[in-house]
C-alpha cells in the first residue's frame, strides 16, 4: 500500500475544487495547475500550491502532459487526479504518469485504450453475453458493404465515430437515399474532432433512453456497481439534466444492468471509478454502448443516493487499498436530480453566452448542493466548456427532489450572461419529465424558445389593459392644458412655494 500525501489536480473549475475538498478532508495536500486565463480562479486560491502551466488555450496549458509531470517532480507530488475532460481518458498520459513513478488516480492505460475505442470495447466484452445493439463488429471502410449491412439491419441506422464522444461523428440515417451524404459528414466530423475517421454502424434505437451504471473496482479484482443514473435529457447529444435512480427501471432490470456493467469492467481489468453506458428502448431492453473510464460530471447524484464519496474511493483504490464496500451492503436511499448550469442561451439554440457574472448568488437550504468554480464578478472564459455550475437537489422521493430543484432554480441569481436555468425549470415542470415518460428526444419533442416565455396571467392582463386606458386618457387630457411656456402658466405660482410662504 502507498500512502498519498500530495495530489496534483490536472483540471480546473468545479471538478478541481470538488477533488481538492475531499483531499483536504483526508489530510492530503493539493497542487492546482492553471492557465493564464484562470489566474484568479477559485481552484487556484483553494489549493495548497498552484502553478501556471501556460497560456489560455487548453492545448498550451491543461493538455501539456510533459509540463504537468515536470510540476509534479518539482513539488514532490505523489499522484495526479485528472478529473474529467482534458487528459482524463488519455492512455498516453496515464502511461507517462506511471513511467514517471507517479500514481494516476484512475484506471490503467491498458483499460483506457480498450474502452477508448467503441469497437475494441465491444470485442473485449464479447465473452460475457452482454446485450449489444445490432451492428458492425469492426470499422467500416467499404461504402457498398456499409450500405448492405444497413439494409440487413434495417433503417434507421446510426453511423458513429469509433473514437467519438459528445455527439461528434454521429449521424442518423433514415433511408439508403441519404446514406452517402451522412456517411461523408460522419467521417469528416470524426477526422476533425478525433483525428480518426473510422466509423461503425448500428441499429438506431427509436425512443431511446440513456441510462448509465456507476462502477467501482479495486486492484485486487473486486468490482461493484452503485446503481444507475438517468441521462436522457440532452441537447446536441450532450447531457443537461441527470437523476438517480431512473424512474422506469424495475428491480430486476436494475440488477441485470448492474451485473452487465460489472462484467464490462471485469472484461478490461478495470479499477477506479468508471461508468458503463447503456441505451434502453421503450420495451426496457438494454444494450451496451460504451464505458467512460473516468469520473463523470453527474457523479454527485450517485453520491447522494448511496452516501459514498466517489473521489475518496478513487484515492483509496489508487493507494492499493481493497474495496471495503460489498454489493449486498449497497441500497438506494431517496432521489437526486442534477441540472447543469451552462452559460448558454436556450432561447438561441443553446449557443454559448460568455461574459461577466454581474450577479451570482447560489441557492441554499436543505437538500441543495452546488458544485461550481465561480463567484460574483468573475468572467466565463471563452476557451473552455461554458458550464458554470452543477445544481443538485436531494429528497426522500423523486417528487420532493424535483420540487426542491424548482425552488433552488428560483433562488439561483445569475445576471450578466444567459444560462440554462430557465430550461432546467421548464424540464422540471414538464409533464413528460414528471411522469418519467421521456427519452433522448425530449428537447426536439417538447422544447422551443417560446416555451420559456410564461403564459400571461388573465387577471394581470386585464389590469394592464385598464392601466393603459387610464394613461391614454390622461395623455389626452394633458394635451388640452395650456403649454408650459404660455402666459397663463407663467403667472401661476408653484404650490410648493405657496405652502412655504404660509
Amino acid at each position: 500500500m502507498t500512502q498519498i500525501r500530495k495530489i496534483l489536480v490536472a483540471n480546473r473549475g468545479e471538478i478541481a475544487l470538488r477533488i481538492m475538498r475531499t483531499a483536504r478532508e483526508m489530510g492530503i495536500q493539493t497542487v492546482a495547475i492553471y492557465s493564464e486565463a484562470d489566474r484568479n480562479a477559485l481552484h487556484v486560491r483553494y489549493a495548497d500550491e498552484a502553478v501556471c502551466v501556460g497560456p489560455a488555450p487548453s492545448v498550451e496549458s491543461y493538455l501539456k502532459a510533459d509540463v504537468i509531470i515536470d510540476v509534479c517532480r518539482q513539488l514532490g507530488v505523489d499522484a495526479i487526479h485528472p478529473g474529467y475532460g482534458f487528459l482524463s481518458e488519455n492512455a498516453n498520459f496515464s502511461r507517462m504518469v506511471r513511467e514517471a513513478g507517479l500514481i494516476f488516480i484512475g484506471p490503467s492505460p491498458e483499460s483506457i485504450e480498450v474502452m477508448g475505442s467503441k469497437l475494441a470495447a465491444k470485442a473485449a466484452v464479447a465473452d460475457y453475453n452482454i446485450p449489444m445493439v445490432p451492428g458492425t463488429p469492426s470499422a467500416i471502410t467499404d461504402r457498398d458493404e456499409a450500405k448492405a449491412i444497413s439494409t440487413q439491419i434495417g433503417y434507421p441506422v446510426l453511423i458513429k465515430a469509433s473514437a467519438g464522444g459528445g455527439g461528434k461523428g454521429m449521424r442518423v440515417v433514415e433511408s439508403e437515399a441519404e446514406f452517402d451524404e451522412q456517411m461523408d459528414r460522419a467521417v469528416s466530423e470524426a477526422l476533425s474532432a478525433f483525428g480518426d475517421g473510422s466509423v461503425f454502424i448500428e441499429k438506431y434505437v427509436t425512443s431511446p433512453r440513456h441510462i448509465e451504471i456507476q462502477v467501482l473496482g479495486d486492484q485486487h479484482g473486486n468490482i461493484i456497481h452503485l446503481f444507475e443514473r438517468e441521462c436522457s435529457v440532452q441537447r446536441r447529444h450532450q447531457k443537461v439534466v441527470e437523476e438517480a435512480p431512473s424512474a422506469i427501471l424495475t428491480p430486476e432490470i436494475r440488477e441485470a444492468m448492474g451485473q452487465a456493467a460489472v462484467d464490462v469492467a471485469r472484461a478490461c481489468g478495470y479499477y477506479g471509478a468508471g461508468t458503463v453506458e447503456f441505451i434502453v428502448n421503450d420495451n426496457l431492453d438494454f444494450y451496451f454502448l460504451e464505458m467512460n473510464t473516468r469520473l463523470q460530471v453527474e457523479h454527485p447524484v450517485t453520491e447522494l443516493i448511496t452516501g459514498i464519496d466517489l473521489v475518496k474511493q478513487m484515492i483509496y483504490i489508487a493507494e492499493g487499498e481493497p474495496l471495503t464496500i460489498r454489493q449486498e451492503d449497497l441500497q438506494i436511499n431517496g432521489h437526486a436530480v442534477e441540472v447543469r448550469v451552462y452559460a448558454e442561451d436556450p432561447a438561441n439554440n443553446f449557443l454559448p453566452d460568455v461574459g461577466t457574472l454581474d450577479t451570482y448568488v447560489r441557492p441554499q437550504g436543505n437538500g441543495v448542493r452546488v458544485d461550481d468554480g465561480f463567484e460574483q464578478g468573475m468572467s466565463i472564459p471563452i476557451y473552455y466548456d461554458p458550464m458554470i455550475a452543477k445544481l443538485i437537489t436531494y429528497g426522500e422521493s423523486r417528487e420532493e427532489a424535483i420540487q426542491k430543484m424548482i425552488r433552488a432554480i428560483d433562488e439561483y441569481q445569475i445576471s450578466g450572461v444567459q444560462t440554462t436555468l430557465p430550461f432546467g425549470r421548464f424540464v422540471m415542470e414538464h409533464q413528460a419529465f414528471r411522469s418519467g415518460q421521456f427519452d433522448t428526444g425530449f428537447v426536439s419533442n417538447y422544447f422551443s424558445p417560446d416555451k420559456l416565455t410564461p403564459e400571461p396571467d388573465p387577471a394581470e392582463a386585464e389590469l394592464a389593459a385598464v392601466l393603459a386606458a387610464y394613461l391614454l386618457e390622461q395623455a389626452k387630457s394633458s394635451k388640452k392644458q395650456p403649454a408650459a411656456n404660455s402666459p397663463s402658466t407663467l403667472t401661476k405660482k408653484s404650490q410648493w412655494k405657496t405652502n412655504r410662504m404660509r
